[in-house]
C-alpha cells in the first residue's frame, strides 16, 4: 500500500487500516456529539491523512454512517444470536446498548443511511431474524393479539427500555441496580413464556 498523503506535506503517513481508523473516530465523535457533529473532515484530521481520503471508503458522510448502521447490525445479531428465551434477548439487547450506544444511535435514524445500501440490508435482516427467533417462545394468546404484533411489542419494550437507558431517564428508577436484570424482571411480569 503506498503511502497516504497528510495534511502536513513533509510527512508521509502509511495507514494500515483506514477505513478501521475512521470508523472508530466517527463512533467516538457520535458517542461525544451525536451524529450531527460527524464531518469527514474531521475525521481525516483525526487520522492524520488527506481531508479527501476518507471518500475512499465511504464516498460520503451518509456512506460513513451506513457503514455504522451496517456494522451495527451485524453486531446485535451475534449479540442476540442463541439467546435462551425473550429475557435472555431482551437483555443482551439492553446490554448491546449499552456497549456500542454510537451504533445504536445511527442504526436507527433512517435518515441518515442509504436504505438500499447491501450491507446495510443484510445486516438488518440478521439481526431481525435473530430477534425474531428470540421472540417466538412469546405466548401471542395471552395477549389476544397475534404472534408478529406480540413481536413487536416485546421488540417495543427491549428497544424503549434501551433508549431511555442511555438518555439517563431511567437513572432513578433503575439506580445502582443492573439494567439488564431490571429489563429481564420486566420481561417476566410483562410476558409469559412456553
Amino acid at each position: 500500500m503506498a503511502p497516504v498523503e497528510t495534511d502536513q506535506p513533509n510527512r508521509p503517513y502509511h495507514h494500515g487500516d483506514l477505513r478501521r481508523a475512521i470508523l472508530t473516530a466517527a463512533l467516538d465523535v457520535i458517542a461525544a456529539d451525536g451524529p450531527a457533529g460527524l464531518s469527514l473532515r474531521d475525521l481525516a484530521r483525526r487520522a492524520g491523512v488527506s481531508h479527501a481520503a476518507p471518500a475512499h471508503h465511504f464516498r460520503d458522510r451518509t456512506g460513513l454512517l451506513t457503514a455504522i448502521a451496517a456494522e451495527g447490525f451485524a453486531l446485535l445479531a451475534t449479540a442476540v444470536n442463541d439467546a435462551s428465551d425473550l429475557k435472555d434477548a431482551g437483555g443482551r439487547y439492553v446490554r448491546f446498548a449499552r456497549e456500542h450506544p454510537a451504533h445504536f444511535q445511527v442504526m436507527f435514524a433512517p435518515g441518515l443511511l442509504r436504505a438500499d445500501d447491501l450491507e446495510l440490508t443484510t445486516a438488518r435482516a440478521l439481526a431481525t431474524e435473530a430477534l425474531r427467533s428470540s421472540v417466538s417462545a412469546v405466548r401471542a394468546d395471552d395477549f389476544g393479539i397475534d404472534s408478529r404484533l406480540a413481536g413487536v411489542a416485546a421488540w417495543s419494550l427491549a428497544h424503549g427500555f434501551a433508549t431511555l437507558l442511555l438518555s439517563h431517564n431511567l437513572d432513578g428508577p433503575v439506580g445502582d441496580k443492573d439494567p439488564e436484570e431490571v429489563f429481564r424482571t420486566l420481561a417476566t411480569t410483562l410476558f409469559r413464556t412456553h
